[in-house]
């Protein structure tokens, strides 16, 4: 089969989403189909960018600042997401065909796009939904009930229609979905998230040296910094601990809630935790390899469930996972049932930093919980798992 894979971030970017489309991507090409990925791009110079690598066609259009832009600047170039790469990309487009459209989410904002392919090409389409957006807003108080929480729901609901599958994540957002969409029943299943397990050769490091952290125990999270993630959660934590030496806290990534950390972080005076600058994958899968434990924090107000893509490359890596979640998620039990990681509730600060405590005190049990996660990965998240399940809806009908 042609297959057309829209994402809002691609590699280099380090944002989770961008890896999990190449695996996918990759292992979809291995099984003898032929994908293409149009993605956003604000570095290029141009409209649209095309480019072959590593087997696929890899379309980028210039679509404005997202990530890295204020709240109304990407709320702009989000709204107009649909309408700016199909105007951009439309020759392209048109001298293509593709029999399957598969898009994710985050963004909601592909339904127009991906409604006008599949008329375009009669084809079917696949939404891998990662992110039930604005329900976190309305939860974390981002959003509040309102005119723009209504042209958001109206948004969401052009997205899932678009959708002849919508693959979920976790149990707990499936029945979420089942509850508030209860329409879509026969169009829903849960898509675990995937990687690669193939080895890569990683260019060397030297982060630990570089940043004075040698003999240190360093908790590392790399992606989104944004609000969805309560890096308050974190910043308490580093706090916490601020009299131990051999504990730092290493945040890589960028969002909306950097400059605000960073000043938190400077008001408080901590030497214990700094924020990095987003790296390439290269480098960032490097960075994996070199530190310690891997840290996951969402917002406690969430009433929806994820697993966070960054999750996979500290388990493929080695790394024990730390993770402050909302109540209710299924990562917990997930995480507990394979003893991969240290999970507390946010906002129960004591949990947190007990089980912190644990991880740096104990090199054994730093070791043994990476090694679990390593084979709760190879049993559960495979990208090959993930191509196949996708694929049994389209091949042969």
């Amino acid at each position: 089969m042609k297959v057309l894979i829209v994402v809002v971030y691609y590699l280099p970017s380090t944002v989770s989403c961008a890896k999990l489309i190449h695996d996918l991507a990759g292992e979809m090409i291995n099984n003898g189909h032929e994908v293409s990925v149009v993605t956003t791009d604000e570095s290029i110079t141009g409209s649209v960018n095309i480019s072959n690598e590593n087997r696929m066609k890899i379309v980028r259009v210039q679509a404005g600042r997202i990530k890295s832009a204020s709240r109304p600047i990407r709320l702009l170039n989000e709204c107009m997401l649909s309408f700016t790469i199909w105007r951009k990309a439309r020759n392209y487009f048109l001298r293509n065909r593709y029999d399957l459209v598969i898009y994710y989410s985050p963004t909601i904002f592909f339904g127009p796009l991906v409604k006008k392919l599949k008329q375009l090409y009669s084809c079917p389409s696949y939404l891998i939904l990662r992110d039930i957006f604005p329900q976190w807003a309305l939860d974390s108080g981002v959003l509040r009930k309102g005119l723009l929480y209504s042209f958001f729901k109206w948004i969401e609901r052009i997205n899932y229609d678009a959708a002849d599958h919508i693959g979920l994540e976790s149990p707990g957002n499936l029945n979420y979905f089942l509850k508030n969409f209860p329409d879509k029943k026969n169009q829903l299943e849960l898509l675990y998230n995937w990687t690669s397990l193939a080895e890569e050769k990683l260019p060397a490091t030297d982060f630990r040296i570089r940043l004075g952290l040698e003999g240190k125990v360093v908790f590392f999270y790399g992606g989104n910094i944004g609000v969805a993630q309560d890096m308050d959660n974190i910043i308490r934590l580093a706090i916490g601990m601020k009299n131990e030496p051999d504990a730092y806290f290493l945040l890589v990534g960028d969002g909306s809630e950097v400059s605000r950390l960073v000043s938190i972080i400077k008001k408080e005076g901590l030497s214990n935790i700094s924020i990095h600058p987003s790296v390439n994958q290269q480098i960032y899968l490097s960075m994996l390899d070199e530190f310690d434990v891997g840290l996951i924090t969402l917002d406690r107000n969430l009433k929806t469930f994820n697993f966070p893509g960054k999750m996979l490359g500290y388990m493929f890596h080695l790394m024990p996972i730390l993770a402050s979640i909302n109540e209710g998620n299924d990562l917990k039990a997930v995480l507990d049932e394979h003893e991969a990681g240290l999970v507390s509730v946010n906002g129960n600060d004591e949990d947190l930093y007990n089980n912190a405590m644990k991880l740096l005190r104990d090199k054994f049990l730093r070791e043994r919980t990476g090694r679990n996660g390593r084979r709760l990965l190879e049993e559960m998240f495979s990208v090959g798992h993930a191509a196949g399940q996708i694929m049994s809806h389209f091949i042969g009908k």
